[in-house]
């Protein structure tokens, strides 16, 4: 019927087992075979997400479907998460039960998905509204996808001044130190800041550097932006 592309030792409808995959609240991460290819995972993980949509839309729960398509419990799980290759019988059998046709079920499998590669050194230098002198923003991608856009940007600063640049904005943003120490204020709280710190704040909080302890200082800055703000 399936075969499983890793160890048959799942997490399923509640069961805990010395499952070997990574799981979170917002997906899953598995370990890939040197000789399966990428496509395959996609083709898998598309069949995935429309079996359970569509169980889902009818109402039922994994054992009263699987049960209509004639598979087991454990199994439909599987294929649910994405652990498994399936026959082109258990294929049918999923579209049959389904009342759907075969090719419905890899719906989403030739979407392609973006992504930005921006080579060390070729980001794009802008102009960040209330920056100063020895304030440098390198653009290393900015990401718009289906609900949210993600910018982010390498910054610089390698010179002191009496005054600094405080910003607001719709989101969240994310920064991250790599060289130097800065304090670094955030509505009502000023955070002195290491290479490695991070601190992740609600933009629509006053933010931005105090105080430029030893420079340079050059940190990761990870905006998401909301639907209201694309």
């Amino acid at each position: 019927m399936c075969q499983l592309t890793v160890n048959d030792l799942a997490h399923y409808a509640g069961e805990v087992t010395d499952d070997p995959l990574i799981r979170n609240q917002s997906g899953i991460a598995r370990e890939r075979p040197v000789d399966q290819s990428v496509e395959e995972l996609e083709l898998e993980t598309a069949i995935a997400h429309n079996v359970r949509r569509l169980r889902r839309q009818q109402g039922l729960s994994v054992g009263d479907m699987a049960t209509r398509v004639g598979i087991s419990k454990a199994m439909l799980s599987k294929i649910e998460n994405a652990q498994t290759s399936c026959s082109l019988s258990t294929l049918a059998r999923l579209a049959t039960g389904f009342d759907v046709s075969v090719t419905s079920l890899f719906r989403g499998a030739e979407m392609e998905r973006s992504a930005v590669f921006v080579k060390a050194g070729e980001g794009n230098e802008i102009i960040r509204e209330g920056s100063r002198e020895g304030h440098e923003y390198e653009l290393l991608g900015s990401l718009r996808g289906e609900h949210k856009r993600l910018e982010c940007l390498l910054v610089t600063l390698t010179e002191k001044s009496v005054t600094q640049p405080l910003f607001q904005h719709a989101g969240t943003e994310f920064l991250y130190v790599l060289e130097g120490v800065m304090d670094y204020a955030h509505s009502r709280s000023v955070y002195r800041m290491h290479p490695g710190d991070a601190l992740q704040l609600d933009g629509e909080g006053a933010h931005g550097p105090v105080e430029l302890v030893e420079l340079p200082v050059r940190f990761l800055s990870v905006i998401a932006f909301p639907d209201s703000a694309v």
